[in-house]
């Protein structure tokens, strides 16, 4: 049976590189806002739609959320994947 260390203990080792990249994400966001022209004329970008999934996805409690996040960034399954891939020819 696999055990996990205490909440405490993992905070104590993640907490300055969680912090580093949250102020970093910070930072990415803040030079989208910085940017020639609105934030609002790339907000149906599939990216930034993305990012907002992602930060919701943050935002709340429970489990697998890095699962739920790389989905965020994942297209969907498309089943005609080979054909379109090969053109449709084979």
């Amino acid at each position: 049976m696999m055990t996990h260390p205490p909440a405490g203990e993992v905070l104590d080792r993640e907490f300055l590189a969680l912090r580093a990249r949250l102020i970093d994400l910070a930072a990415g966001l803040d030079r989208l806002d910085r940017a020639d022209g609105s934030l609002v004329a790339v907000a149906d970008d599939p990216r930034c739609q993305a990012i907002v999934r992602s930060l919701e996805i943050l935002a709340q409690p429970g489990p697998d959320r890095s699962a739920r996040v790389q989905e965020a960034f994942s297209l969907q399954y498309d089943p005609q994947w080979r054909e379109n891939l090969m053109g449709g020819d084979r």
